[in-house]
């Protein structure tokens, strides 16, 4: 793990790269209230950073597993490859960009789910999430045609 001056300076200089998964149930996208600056209050989708050194397979299975409280045991369908920009960070007067890879992860049973990023979840339809002011645009640039 980086310290805290290491990671304000790479933040202040570099583009993120973050793993988005949009987990869906019976047609529901599980979203998360975000704790934490940037984005923070909206119904996010559910992610992290992708570590130096870290493959992003393992980078996918450590974010399911800290993120959702799942195995992940198959690669999820890659989405694509997006981008966030952001007006304020973790440090103040820092902005972030985030390289997102969007893989979409189909759940048959909803997850017990950690509280330590979100303070709360919602299931939500494509459609219920794309009308709701509380769900953040970038998650929205995920479902536009």
């Amino acid at each position: 793990m980086l310290g805290n001056q290491t990671f304000k300076t790479v933040i202040s200089a570099t583009p993120l790269i973050s793993i988005d998964f949009i987990v869906k149930n019976n047609n529901k996208v599980l979203l998360g209230r975000r704790l934490n600056k940037p984005a923070y209050d909206y119904f996010f989708s559910i992610g992290g950073r992708v570590y130096k050194n870290e493959t992003i397979n393992s980078a996918m299975i450590r974010i399911a597993y800290n993120e959702l409280n799942i195995e992940l045991k198959l690669v999820p369908r890659f989405i694509g490859i997006f981008e966030h920009f952001y007006d304020d960070s973790i440090y103040k007067d820092v902005t972030t960009h985030y390289v997102n890879l969007a893989y979409e992860i189909k759940l048959e049973e909803k997850p017990s789910l950690p509280t330590e990023q979100h303070s709360e979840y919602k299931w939500l339809t494509i459609e219920e999430l794309l009308k709701n002011k509380q769900v953040h645009k970038y998650v929205k640039d995920y479902f536009k045609d």
